[in-house]
């Protein structure tokens, strides 16, 4: 082996260009599937990276739910594989103290949840920061450490002890600049003095996802009730989330006892899980007044839903279908182009093997075995393979940050990875060795010592036609896929969404970090629009709860008054929380009525706009101005609409304008709001002089999301723009890698066939005649892949119907553009050897054999 390896490098190091274009191809290749791997081994593969992960399960809960009136979820769960229902991960905090107290399947059991964006002041200095909460436990029983420090023990989730929190190391070191003297410093976190008490090393893990970047500061569940505290209902008082058997917002997961099961876990806490959610409910109606539990929202709740657990080796939520989707998609690609590769390569030791006839004939007829002549070939393919999957390694986490996956940044290469590029070097390099070595020893010995053997040419040439038709095949599929996602892109960029994008910067202010009251925020945001609107450049300012074409979506019941509605009746509404003046600052026209206004106060009566849509679904044939609605059958009449406004797209450019309420902000409540800055020019030039006029009013408000509405619609369309950029990256390349494949067999065709093109110009054929031969010879076999391709894209097309827009997955248009461009280039490809053909000297090519 040792001896094989030896003449391989020697043999390689004799054509450098030759093996430096194998290596190349092979790089991309492997790369490409390197970087799909890690992602794919970061989102299904990678475990939470704490002590004995297998060991973990989370509890979830599945099916209707009626037991809970508020409830916060931070993730994306796969439906319940038994009845397809919708599955969420959070519970009560009382519900969770029950689940200790009857627990006998788990050794430990604790409570978590992510806690958002908090301010955090350290220094004088104000910085947003990435929060999480969890009861003392959660470190101990993950078997996280801390260093310096400790981490936050069981004794501080504890209303009376004094209130602590913990750093992650890469906090420590952006923030604090590693300071050794960070234990014990006293930092303020929305308002609260806090104080360090550790740094845990190597990670803050939040136990959400194992590719999940950690969060900034980890507080004690305790301590809730100081940072954060919720309303019970519209007119009900502030409680701290603690005690709310109704509001749902905890992750709970254990870890096993050894030799219990799930199932064996959800026998134990089923029966406690739905007898407590009874509970629950009941404590929360008995603590309302007789009319309130007479509200149609508190009547015939009954509806318990199921309680599920499984395994939390990944973390407790799910791959979100985005994210498979894109996987699915983007792996069809890189194995495409793998097999591209694959093919490209053989055809290149197909010719190299044709010139080492005498080679190995020679070596054959001193004795050599079959068997040691393909084992030395393959040695060969193999370390081809092994220095292009080296680099491979190395182009694939480039790569990684180019995946839109949130595993493209976080997957590091493992030995799952490392494994994954071993086994497709190794596949790889048989794969495109195997036929080569084997065509270039089965030949007739004494015949190729001759050296007027056509039989070894022939049988590549056939062989190698195949590959080039595969390549041609395949080039077509990946341009055809590169059309049709480049234009959905282009029809998505033109989409009419309803209002201006351009010159428009957007960012968001959340008082409440700030310890900022009702009154006092109302005070803020007029102080900050007028301060907004005095900056030069600056056109006009409003304030929105949502950020349109963002994802987020904010929506409610509609009950219009006057109607009936049977039992269990839902229909939903959008809706928006805006500032006077919202309406002119988006460029949305009215079509109707008036907009909200300064008269809209907080005394003044209710009133709403309402779009297009929710005019045409809920007010057919009438005139909704003057008609009311509410959220509920009681507050029917609560809402009085005063105005139509141009439809706009909501949170989604790809979906229809949904029904969409607009009510002004000074008669809603909300914790944090959009400002929507619009400039007279260019919007990213004015982001300074915005961050400056904010910090005159409050110079310790954090701004954050800030950002201008083009970049957020861009934004949007990120999944779509790298689909276009692979297929039409990678069709590309498969189009480059073809023509070069046509390029080097009708190059070796005509080589070969030197001395028959002689005797067909010594017999009067004339130069184009030659040209028309070759250039028909290699379009035949373009035009064969071209069928192939097509005929493998129709079939292909359904696959990616439901990601398209605007475009078929059969249009014609994109198909014939693709074919075009592949002749075209094939043309161009094919007449370079066509012409040098059919310059050959008659006489030269006589004599040549």
């Amino acid at each position: 082996m040792v001896k094989d390896i030896r003449h391989a490098i020697r043999t390689l190091l004799r054509d450098k260009a030759w093996t430096a274009v194998v290596v190349l191809s092979l790089a991309l290749g492997i790369g490409a599937n390197t970087a799909l791997f890690s992602a794919v081994n970061g989102l299904y593969l990678k475990k939470l990276p704490v002590r004995d992960p297998d060991s973990l399960v989370r509890l979830k809960w599945t099916g209707r739910n009626d037991m809970s009136t508020d409830s916060s979820d931070y993730g994306f769960s796969a439906a319940d594989p038994a009845t397809g229902g919708r599955t969420r991960a959070t519970f009560s905090y009382p519900m969770f103290r029950q689940f200790v107290a009857s627990n006998q399947t788990m050794d430990d059991l604790f409570a978590c949840a992510p806690y958002g964006r908090v301010n955090v002041v350290a220094d004088g200095k104000a910085d947003l920061a990435t929060a999480f909460i969890s009861t003392g436990n959660y470190y101990r029983a993950l078997g996280l450490t801390a260093n310096p420090g400790r981490t936050i023990v069981p004794e501080d989730d504890q209303p009376a002890a004094a209130s602590v929190a913990v750093i992650s190391g890469r906090f420590w070191r952006t923030r604090f600049g590693g300071d050794p003297q960070i234990v014990g410093k006293v930092v303020q976190v929305n308002g609260v003095p806090l104080t360090i008490v550790g740094v845990v090393v190597p990670d803050l893990h939040d136990a959400q996802q194992a590719v999940r970047e950690g969060p900034d500061i980890g507080l004690p569940l305790a301590l809730d009730a100081r940072i954060n505290t919720v309303p019970r209902g519209p007119d009900e008082p502030v409680q701290p989330r603690l005690e709310l058997p109704t509001y749902w917002w905890l992750q709970v997961m254990g870890r096993l006892k050894p030799g219990v099961t799930p199932a064996q876990v959800r026998g134990n806490l089923e029966t406690v899980f739905q007898n407590t959610a009874r509970a629950g409910l009941q404590s929360y109606l008995a603590s309302l007044s007789e009319a309130s539990r007479a509200l149609s929202r508190n009547r015939n709740r009954t509806e318990v839903p199921s309680l599920r657990v499984d395994s939390g080796r990944h973390g407790i939520y799910d791959v979100n279908t985005s994210d498979s989707t894109a996987v699915a998609i983007l792996s069809a690609v890189v194995l495409l182009i793998l097999v591209i590769v694959c093919a490209n390569v053989a055809n290149l030791l197909l010719s190299r093997a044709t010139m080492r006839q005498k080679e190995i004939s020679v070596r054959l007829s001193l004795g050599a075995t079959r068997w040691r002549l393909v084992r030395q070939l393959l040695t060969e393919s193999l370390l081809l393979a092994g220095i292009g999957g080296a680099f491979g390694v190395l182009l694939g986490h480039w790569s990684q940050q180019l995946l839109p996956m949130a595993a493209g940044q976080a997957a590091p290469l493992d030995w799952r990875v490392l494994s994954f590029v071993l086994v497709v070097t190794g596949g790889t390099g048989v794969a495109f060795g195997i036929a080569p070595a084997l065509r270039a020893t089965g030949m007739n010995v004494g015949m190729t010592l001759k050296d007027t053997s056509r039989s070894i040419a022939g049988c590549r040439s056939l062989l190698s036609r195949v590959l080039l038709v595969l390549q041609v095949a395949l080039s077509l599929v990946l341009l055809i896929g590169a059309g049709l996602f480049l234009r959905t892109l282009q029809n998505l960029r033109n989409v009419d969404v309803g209002f201006d994008t351009r010159n428009l910067v957007l960012f968001r202010v959340s008082p409440g970090l700030n310890r900022y009251d009702e009154a006092r925020t109302a005070a803020l945001y007029q102080q900050m629009s007028e301060r907004l609107r005095s900056v030069a450049g600056v056109r006009s300012v409003a304030l929105a709860n949502v950020q349109l074409l963002s994802g987020s979506v904010n929506s409610t019941n509609i009950f219009v008054q006057g109607r009936s509605y049977a039992p269990g009746h839902q229909d939903g509404i959008n809706r928006l929380v805006i500032s006077p003046g919202f309406f002119e600052t988006m460029d949305m026209p009215m079509k109707a009525g008036r907009p909200i206004s300064e008269r809209d106060t907080p005394t003044a009566p209710k009133i709403v706009v309402i779009n297009e849509s929710a005019a045409q679904k809920h007010f057919p044939n009438q005139n909704p101005i003057g008609q009311h609605f509410g959220s509920s059958l009681e507050n029917a009449g609560q809402l009085e609409i005063v105005g139509i406004v141009r439809d706009a797209k909501y949170d989604s450019v790809r979906d229809a304008v949904p029904p969409t309420m607009y009510v002004p902000y000074t008669q809603q409540r909300t914790s944090g709001v959009v400002f929507h800055v619009r400039t007279a020019g260019e919007p990213a030039g004015m982001i300074g002089a915005i961050r400056e006029a904010v910090r005159q009013v409050d110079s310790n408000l954090p701004l954050f999301n800030m950002t201008t509405q083009a970049e957020q619609v861009e934004k949007r369309l990120g999944q779509e723009r790298v689909f276009a950029q692979a297929y039409a990256l990678f069709g590309a390349l498969a189009l480059l890698l073809a023509s070069i494949g046509l390029f080097g067999l009708m190059s070796y065709s005509i080589a070969r066939r030197t001395n028959e093109i002689g005797i067909r110009m010594a017999l009067g054929a004339q130069r184009q005649d030659v040209l028309r031969l070759v250039m028909g010879e290699s379009m035949t076999l373009v035009a064969a892949g071209v069928v192939i391709g097509l005929l493998a894209a129709l079939a292909a097309s359904r696959l990616v119907a439901s990601l398209l827009f605007g475009v078929a997955p059969t249009d014609g248009l994109t198909m014939a553009a693709a074919m075009l461009v592949l002749v075209a280039v094939s043309a161009i490809a094919g007449y370079l050897p066509a012409r040098r053909a059919a310059r050959v000297d008659p006489l030269i090519a006589l004599h040549y054999e």
